[in-house]
């Protein structure tokens, strides 16, 4: 059931870490990949080692923060296709300051790239994906969207994506259209292979280690196709158990309660 083959896939940010794993999977399953970003160089090459394998696949640049960027995605899907099945709002930046030291300018930024960037993206889909027969939206939120990270832009960009996620598949499921949304922990790319929250964030996971691309692709595959065909509206953490209570399962463990 998770066999796409006729459809059309849009991801963005799709040019390198969770979202190049997202296009790997999604073209290996049959789907036709536009892979949506601003890292050109890198986008077309994956498109180009995707079409070597006999994928079908092809890169676009991509604001999500800007319309016009997004019209010209569906204008790409509407002549190459005729339809779009799957988006992917996978898109997405950090900024990695406090309350205290984060400018406004920084602000708007990670709000507008995570948040906005998903919205204009459901907006600019929405009929021709209804014309195609429906299809899936999966948003990227993470499981920073079920806490306080030390990171309030970024943080209130993922909680945002959840409710937005809610209040999008309530208002298309009239047109067979499905909205979730994936929220990951700790995965690591090469966007943060050294970053020094690593090790502090594995001994924390009930599961003691990081999430890697391809188990969250495999679950944005899941949502994307007909396996999950009675799902709208929801949020699925993919963290190890981090969410669950990992504060709580430390705290057993230094006080002993594992042991008895």
């Amino acid at each position: 059931m998770t066999d796409l083959s006729g459809r059309l896939a849009i991801i963005t940010g799709g040019a390198r870490g969770q979202g190049e794993a997202e296009a790997r999977l999604f073209a290996s399953k049959g789907a036709a990949v536009i892979i949506a970003d601003v890292l050109a160089d890198e986008g077309r090459a994956l498109a180009e080692a995707l079409q070597r394998e006999g994928r079908e696949a092809r890169f676009i640049y991509l604001d999500v923060t800007d319309p016009t960027s997004w019209a010209g995605v569906v204008a790409l899907a509407t002549e190459w296709k005729g339809r779009i099945d799957i988006l992917v709002n996978n898109a997405g930046i950090i900024n990695r300051t406090i309350v205290e030291t984060t400018s406004l300018e920084a602000w708007e930024r990670v709000l507008k790239v995570n948040l906005t960037g998903a919205f204009l993206g459901i907006q600019a889909v929405t009929e021709l994906m209804a014309k195609s027969g429906g299809g899936s939206i999966v948003n990227i939120s993470s499981n920073s969207g079920f806490s306080g990270h030390y990171d309030p832009a970024y943080t209130a960009s993922k909680w945002g994506l959840r409710g937005l996620t809610r209040s999008a598949a309530m208002e298309l499921t009239p047109k067979a259209i499905r909205v979730n949304a994936v929220c990951p922990g700790l995965v690591v790319t090469g966007l943060n292979a050294n970053s020094p929250h690593l090790k502090p964030m594995i001994d924390m996971t009930p599961m003691k280690r990081s999430g890697k691309p391809e188990e969250i692709a495999e679950l944005v595959l899941f949502l994307a196709s007909d396996a999950s065909s009675f799902i709208t509206g929801e949020d699925f953490v993919i963290d190890g158990g981090f969410t669950a209570g990992a504060a709580y399962r430390k705290v057993a463990s230094q006080t002993g309660i594992f042991d008895q």
